[in-house]
């Protein structure tokens, strides 16, 4: 193997682990933020839920109150009775004294449902801060994994741009350029080999003919005429 594969085999490994590094927290994130997302939904049918009880609750309150209300209107309304001699005394008394008893057990109801009320006021605060950090918490981790991506893909696109430009990519543009520069100059050597065997086969009749060409005997006069010259001088 040359020195060249091995250097490839090498960026090739190191390209693969980079890829791995960069996938796994992708994934995990991924992952994550949709588990977050099924707490964020479990959460906000829990809130919906409570508010809910508290409504209810509330409205037993009312409730209670404006039975407890009536409860005592209507003792007063049994005692002005017997005042006016309208009601027997006895029996006023009786029928007051139920309905003061109802009226009290409407303030104890009243009383349970002011309790639930405050303990469901509460949960509810709680469940809208969590469900509040919750939602900030997905929309930190969704931009965070946009960022990953990017990066991801920059760093990948980085690594294949600075492979080829090292020349470590053997199917990169430049290995390809150079594979063809040295078919260019074996092309070249072969041309310029079978010229030379060309010459060397020529025959007498062809050396004869170059010799009394047009060119080689203009050539021939040539140098006779400046031979003339240099005697002279």
């Amino acid at each position: 193997m040359g020195i060249f594969n091995r250097i490839f085999k090498v960026g090739q490994a190191e390209a693969h682990a980079v890829v791995d590094k960069l996938e796994d927290p992708i994934k995990m994130t991924e992952q994550g933020i949709r588990d977050l997302k099924k707490d964020l939904d479990k959460s906000l049918q829990a809130l919906a839920e409570v508010k809910a009880m508290a409504i209810r609750s509330k409205k037993d309150l009312m409730t209670n109150k404006e039975m407890a209300k009536n409860y005592e209107q209507k003792a007063i309304l049994l005692i002005q009775k017997t005042e006016k001699g309208e009601l027997d005394p006895a029996e006023a008394d009786r029928l007051a004294t139920e309905a003061l008893t109802r009226k009290e057990e409407a303030v104890a109801e009243a009383s349970r449902a002011q309790t639930e009320v405050d303990r469901f006021e509460t949960n509810i605060a709680s469940l809208d801060k969590n469900i509040k950090k919750l939602k900030s918490t997905i929309v930190s981790y969704e931009n965070e994994l946009r960022t990953l991506k990017a990066r991801a893909r920059v760093s990948s696109a980085t690594q294949k741009i600075n492979k080829q430009l090292s020349g470590i990519d053997s199917t990169g543009t430049v290995s390809m350029l150079e594979k063809m520069k040295e078919k260019v100059a074996q092309q070249e050597a072969m041309s310029e080999a079978y010229g030379e065997i060309a010459m060397d086969s020529r025959s007498i009749d062809d050396e004869i003919d170059d010799v009394l060409s047009e060119n080689s005997v203009k050539a021939t006069n040539s140098l006779e005429e400046l031979k003339a010259r240099l005697k002279q001088q």
